[in-house]
This record gives structure tokens, sequence and C-alpha cells, in this order.
């Protein structure tokens, strides 16, 4: 595949996401997108494209996570390992709540936190479509709040690269 210049774009909120209504109140919320970058990528079945973005992770951002798992851990918050062993469909550490034609739901309830990230393609922007990664978080109490507190920039990191790896490989 030629070279190209892969743009992730901070948008709004999509209020067709199913999430769309645990925006209000919520801790975090935030979205991104990145156009498709061919064809085959617009037709991919919802599991596949969300496997693609949230796949393979660069080795910084899994050393990140075995920190977090030290430091979570006694806090009584589920480490990676313990959430990707949990049961029911998952893609990594997410559990899948919902899958439809154009949009897959993520995340994973705990005790300081509910998590839920929404990959939702749009077929008719650009010229293959483009995908929207929205995140919505809604914390219980004061851990939930100091872990999205210290986690929010690398996040934001982790979801825009990992929009920019998928779409420069093609999502395939």
């Amino acid at each position: 595949m030629h070279e190209m210049n892969i743009a992730v774009r901070t948008v709004e909120l999509p209020p067709s996401a199913s999430i769309a209504p645990l925006y209000p109140g919520s801790n975090l919320a935030d979205a991104y997108a990145v156009d498709l970058p061919t064809a085959q990528a617009r037709q991919m079945d919802m599991q596949s494209l969300a496997r693609q973005l949230l796949g393979k992770q660069p080795g910084w951002a899994r050393k990140l996570m075995v920190l977090r798992d030290a430091i979570v851990a006694r806090f009584g918050i589920r480490t990676a390992k313990q959430m990707e062993a949990r049961p029911g469909k998952r893609i990594g550490i997410f559990r899948i709540y919902a899958v439809s034609d154009d949009e897959i739901i993520l995340g994973e309830d705990d005790s300081h936190l509910d998590f839920r990230l929404s990959v939702l393609r749009n077929r008719d922007a650009g010229r293959h479509g483009c995908v929207t990664v929205s995140s919505v978080v809604h914390c219980h109490n004061r851990v939930g709040r100091a872990y999205i507190l210290l986690i929010r920039p690398f996040h934001k990191l982790i979801v825009r690269h990992s929009l920019a790896r998928a779409a420069r490989a093609g999502f395939a």
C-alpha cells in the first residue's frame, strides 16, 4: 500500500452512537475519527474492524498497561489479565456489548467506573467512509475519578495512535 497522509481528527460526540444516552454526566467523553482508507475497510464486519483497531498495541502502550496493572491491583481494580479472563465475547480486555452492521459497543464495568467504547462507521463520509471511536466513562467513587485523571492523557494518545495505525494498515 502506498504511503498516505493519515489525519486522526478530534470530533464531536456522535449523536447517532448507541452510547449517546451515556454522554450526560460522564467523567470522560471524547471522540476521534479517521477516514477509512479502502473500499474493503468500508465493507468489513464490525468485529473484524474493531480487532484491527484495538489489536496489536505498540510496545510503549503494552509497557504502560503493565505499569497500570502493577498500580491498580493495589486498589482492588481488575488487571488486564483478569479482564481478558472474564467470560463472554471479548476483544482484548473489552467485553463486547452489542454489534450491528456499522457499530460495535465495547467496555467494562468495575467497582470504580463503567467504561463504554463505540466504534461507529459512517459509510457515507469521505471517499470510503470514516470510523469514529467514542469513549464514555462514568466514575463511581474517588478511586475512579483519580484513575481517570491519571489515565486521560494516555487514553487520548492510545486511541489516536490506534486509529492512525489501523488506517495506515488499511484496517487489514
